[in-house]
């Protein structure tokens, strides 16, 4: 093999690592002296953006220490939207799935951050976890084909979407017993780079596992419901889509902790507390 074949075969490895390694980033969302920043996390250090990374937010040059600020809910949402029955063995027993993903929505404001308590409503008697994994938009997408969903798909986060079981049978809708204020909390980072058809997700309740499962075992995986939510509404940068959760969900009291572990996004962790 002579020189120039060498040189050819290293500079196109090379741009294979750099390209692959420039997609697999760290984002996170902080508050600092009362203002909030986005920012990319390196090891322990956050180097602050000008905006949103799906928003083309570029380094600004101030640092700070993860440990000096209050990380924040990775994401600033228009849209949340979720997802019911997407794993078959949450599906109760006796009921059939369906063509179509069985869709809902949540205020944006039902959101929280990884640092955030839960909490608990002095008028409902059961919360519920729903462990759930979590896709972030990356651009306007409208009316996108399956094919093409994966291109919007901008990173990953993982989510708790705590219901009030008490609730979602005396209500219309789902909009109160699952997007109360306080309800949902997501992070503790956004990242880029992930296989989110095949992430492994545990759940602990006080320490002892409840939940676990892969993403692979999803009914409708992120990118047909891309497709299928874009078809009738327009995904905005930044908006949500929650996977739908695994196996059985269980009672949540005040005092409790519980949290959300995704490969590759870490560790969400929420303590219960009583609400008014």
């Amino acid at each position: 093999m002579n020189n120039k074949i060498k040189q050819f075969l290293l500079a196109v490895a090379l741009t294979f690592v750099t390209s692959s390694t420039a997609w697999s980033e760290t984002y996170v969302r902080y508050e600092q002296d009362g203002e909030t920043f986005w920012g990319e996390l390196r090891g322990d250090v956050i180097h602050q953006l000008s905006a949103a990374p799906y928003l083309d937010g570029t380094v600004t040059g101030t640092q700070v220490n993860k440990a000096d600020v209050k990380l924040l809910a990775p994401v600033d949402p228009k849209d949340v939207y979720m997802t019911g029955f997407n794993y078959e063995d949450h599906i109760p027993e006796g009921q059939k799935t369906t063509p179509y993903p069985g869709l809902f929505m949540v205020p944006a404001g039902t959101i929280i951050g990884p640092e955030d308590d839960i909490i608990h409503p002095a008028d409902s008697d059961f919360i519920g976890y729903e462990a759930e994994t979590v896709i972030v938009i990356g651009k306007r997408a409208d009316n996108v084909s399956v094919e093409d969903a994966a291109d919007y798909i901008f990173g990953v986060t993982a989510g708790n979407d705590v219901s009030a079981r008490d609730w979602i049978p005396a209500d219309i809708q789902w909009f109160r017993g699952k997007g109360a204020k306080g309800f949902n909390s997501v992070g503790p980072v956004l990242q880029t780079g992930l296989d989110y058809k095949n992430l492994n997700l545990t759940a602990r309740l006080n320490g002892e596992v409840r939940q676990r499962g892969n993403t692979s075992n999803m009914i409708h995986d992120f990118e047909k419901m891309v497709s299928y939510i874009s078809k009738y509404f327009v995904l905005n940068p930044g908006d949500l889509i929650w996977s739908g959760t695994i196996g059985t969900s269980e009672q949540l009291n005040v005092g409790d902790t519980y949290e959300v572990e995704i490969d590759g996004v870490g560790v969400l962790k929420n303590k219960i507390i009583q609400g008014k």
